[in-house]
C-alpha cells in the first residue's frame, strides 16, 4: 500500500480546509442564491443553518477521517462495514460531479481576469451593443454568452483542470500546503480591500439594506425553498456531504482539538461569504442592478456591467475576477484530491497517476457544460440539492445511531472528557440535524424532478 502522507502543519491543514470551503461556493454561488432568496431573508436562515447543522456535521466528518486514516469508502467499510462502501462511494461521485462543472465555471473567472488586460470592461461591453440590440438583452448578458460556451470555455476549463491536475499531483505537503498558505490570505486581504471600496460608492446603502435587513414575511412565505437552497449553499461552501472534510481530516498526523479546528474554519468560512456579501450587493445598487435574476452567470453579467459603470471599476474588475480564479483553484484541489485519496488508498496507485487519471475522467464529464448551460443546472442541482445533503444523512445515520460511541471518544482525544456535551452533540446528530437533512433532501429531489420534467425536458425537445 503507498504510504499515507500528513499535514506538516496545523495551519497547513486549517488553511486546506477554508480554502475548500471558500472557494466558488462563497463567491461565485453565495451572491446569485442569495439573490434569489431575496437577499437579507436567504443569509438568515444560511447562518442559522451553518451554525446548528454545519457546526455539528463538520465534527462528523471529522471525527470519521481521523479516526479511519482513510478515504471516505475507506473510512465508512471501516466504520460501518462493507455495505458502507456504497455511500463512500456517493461521496467520491459528488466530488466528480461538483469539480467537473466547477472546473468550466471557474474557467469563466480565468477568462474575465484576463479579458482586463487587454482593456477596460466598459470597452468591451461596447464590442457586444450591436448584438445586445438585436436580440433585447444588456450587452453584458451577450458578452457572458459568448464567453460561457464554445471553445474559449473548452480551452480555459482545460487550463483551470491541468493546475489543479499539478498541485494535487505534487502531494500533500508540496502541492497542497504549500498552495493553500499563499492563496488564502491572499484571497481574505484582497477581499477586506474591496469591501472598503464597495463602502465608498454612491448608493451602496441600499444595497447593505438590502443584504443586512431581513424582512421576515418573505421567509414565512418562502421556506419550502430557502430551507433547501440554504441547506445546500451551507454544505456546498462548507465542503460538506462530499468527502473533503474526510479526506483531509485523514491526514491529521497528531490528535488535536476538533471542535476548535471546526469553529476555526467554519468562522473564516462564514466570514468570507459574508465579506462576499459586503463586496457584491453594494456594488450592485451602486450600478442600479437588480440582485437575483441571472442565476449561475449573475456574477459575470452584474460585475461585468457595475464594473463599466463605476469609477475605477476596471481596476477593480481585473482584482475582483482574480480573486475568484484564486479561491476556485484551492477548492478545485480539494474536490480532485477526494477521489485521488480513493485510488491511493484502496487500489495502490501512485499519486500522480491517480491525479491525473481521475482528473482526467472529471475534465471529460465537465466538456458538455462547455457547449450549453443547461448542463451545469443538470449537473449542479443533483450535486446541491441531492447528493451533498444525501451524503451527510448517511453520515450522521452512521456517526449518530450505529457508531457513536467512537464519534464522542474520537472528538475527546485533543480535548478531554466532554460530559454531557458529548452527549448533547449526538442527540442533536440524531434528531434536529437528521430532520432538517430529511426535508432538505427531499425538497431538493423535488426540485430537481421539476427541472427534470420542465426545463431539462424543454431543451431536449428543442435540440434533439
Amino acid at each position: 500500500m503507498v504510504e499515507r502522507e500528513t499535514w506538516a502543519t496545523r495551519t497547513g491543514f486549517i488553511l486546506a480546509a477554508v480554502g475548500s470551503a471558500v472557494g466558488l461556493g462563497n463567491i461565485w454561488r453565495f451572491p446569485f442564491v442569495t439573490g434569489e432568496g431575496g437577499g437579507a431573508a436567504f443569509l438568515l436562515i444560511y447562518l442559522l443553518f451553518v451554525a446548528l447543522v454545519g457546526f455539528p456535521a463538520i465534527l462528523v466528518e471529522f471525527v470519521v477521517g481521523r479516526k479511519t486514516e482513510r478515504n471516505p469508502v475507506g473510512a465508512l467499510i471501516e466504520l460501518g462495514g462493507d455495505a458502507w462502501k456504497y455511500v463512500g462511494g456517493v461521496f467520491v461521485l459528488t466530488g466528480f460531479v461538483i469539480l467537473s462543472f466547477y472546473s468550466v465555471v471557474a474557467g469563466w473567472f480565468i477568462r474575465y481576469f484576463l479579458e482586463g488586460f487587454r482593456g477596460s470592461y466598459a470597452t468591451h461591453l461596447e464590442g457586444y451593443e450591436a448584438a445586445a440590440a438585436e436580440a433585447g438583452v444588456s450587452t453584458a448578458e451577450v458578452m457572458f454568452g459568448e464567453l460561457s460556451t464554445g471553445l474559449d470555455a473548452f480551452f480555459f476549463h482545460t487550463i483551470f483542470m491541468l493546475l489543479t491536475i499539478g498541485i494535487v499531483a505534487l502531494g500533500i505537503r508540496r502541492g497542497i500546503e504549500l498552495a493553500v498558505k499563499t492563496m488564502v490570505p491572499a484571497i481574505i486581504v484582497l477581499l477586506v480591500g474591496l469591501a472598503i471600496w464597495a463602502f465608498t460608492l454612491p448608493g451602496s446603502g441600499a444595497g447593505y439594506d438590502y443584504y443586512l435587513s431581513p424582512e421576515f414575511g418573505v421567509i414565512v412565505d418562502n421556506w419550502q425553498t430557502l430551507l433547501p437552497a440554504a441547506a445546500g449553499q451551507a454544505f456546498f461552501t462548507l465542503s460538506l456531504g462530499m468527502g473533503v472534510m474526510i479526506t483531509y481530516a485523514s491526514y491529521l498526523g497528531e490528535d488535536r482539538n476538533l471542535a476548535t479546528d471546526g469553529v476555526t474554519i467554519i468562522g473564516f468560512d462564514t466570514g468570507i461569504a459574508f465579506l462576499t456579501g459586503l463586496v457584491v450587493f453594494p456594488i450592485f445598487f451602486a450600478a442600479d442592478i437588480t440582485p437575483g435574476e441571472g442565476g449561475a452567470g449573475e456574477i459575470f453579467v452584474s460585475m461585468t456591467s457595475a464594473f463599466a459603470d463605476v469609477t475605477g471599476g476596471h481596476i477593480i474588475g481585473l482584482v475582483f475576477f482574480g480573486i475568484v480564479a484564486i479561491a476556485a483553484l484551492s477548492s478545485a484541489i480539494s474536490l480532485l484530491e477526494v477521489v485521488t485519496a480513493y485510488v491511493i488508498d484502496e487500489k495502490g496507485v501512485e499519486r500522480w497517476k491517480a491525479a491525473l487519471g481521475m482528473g482526467g475522467i472529471i475534465y471529460l464529464l465537465g466538456v458538455p457544460v462547455t457547449y450549453d448551460l443547461v448542463f451545469l443546472d443538470l449537473l449542479d442541482g443533483f450535486a446541491d440539492g441531492i447528493l451533498l445533503v444525501f451524503g451527510a444523512l448517511m453520515l450522521v445515520l452512521l456517526v449518530g445511531w450505529i457508531t457513536p460511541k467512537f464519534a464522542v471518544q474520537e472528538l475527546e482525544k485533543g480535548i478531554g472528557d466532554l460530559g454531557g456535551l458529548g452527549t448533547a452533540w449526538i442527540w442533536a446528530i440524531r434528531v434536529p440535524i437528521l430532520v432538517v437533512l430529511v426535508v432538505s433532501l427531499y425538497l431538493g429531489v423535488v426540485e430537481y424532478v421539476e427541472f427534470l420534467t420542465e426545463d431539462f425536458a424543454d431543451w431536449i425537445d428543442a435540440n434533439l
